[in-house]
């Protein structure tokens, strides 16, 4: 059960919104982008239904999710929509607003020193950008 009121919850919906640019309610949930996510098999919840979530309000456990941060933003979701809603955007609102919470997916000295050593230094960047 969330602890959130209702009122806290349309404004973190809003919030959302804001930040990916996107109507969340604009999905009817046909499918399409979840079944053209090359990453869908990886999460734990699938794409349209992180979107169905959210508009039911349960946006605490969206945001508990592991899903945004396996996206690939990749956009196969937006090109197959056919309402147009680009899930890439929303995922990343997702990300942002946990990075923001001060809840990011990995921290820097979490990561493995032989890692640093082979990935090129404009991967770490990159991927703490997404991340962190």
């Amino acid at each position: 059960m969330s602890t959130k009121t209702k009122t806290e919850i349309a404004s973190m919906i809003k919030r959302i919104e804001l930040i990916s640019g996107e109507s969340l309610f604009k999905c009817y949930q046909c499918g399409k982008c979840t079944a053209g996510c090359v990453m869908a098999d990886e999460m734990d919840i699938s794409p349209y239904k992180v979107i169905r979530m959210l508009q039911l309000g349960l946006v605490e456990k969206a945001l508990k999710s592991e899903s945004m941060w396996i996206c690939a933003a990749c956009f196969a979701c937006r090109e197959r929509c056919p309402k147009e809603v680009d899930l890439a955007k929303i995922m990343e609102a997702l990300r942002v607003i946990q990075i923001r919470e001060g809840k990011p997916l990995i921290e820097p000295d979490q990561v493995d020193d032989k890692v640093i050593e082979e990935m090129p230094q404009q991967g770490i960047v990159s991927g703490f950008r997404k991340y962190n």
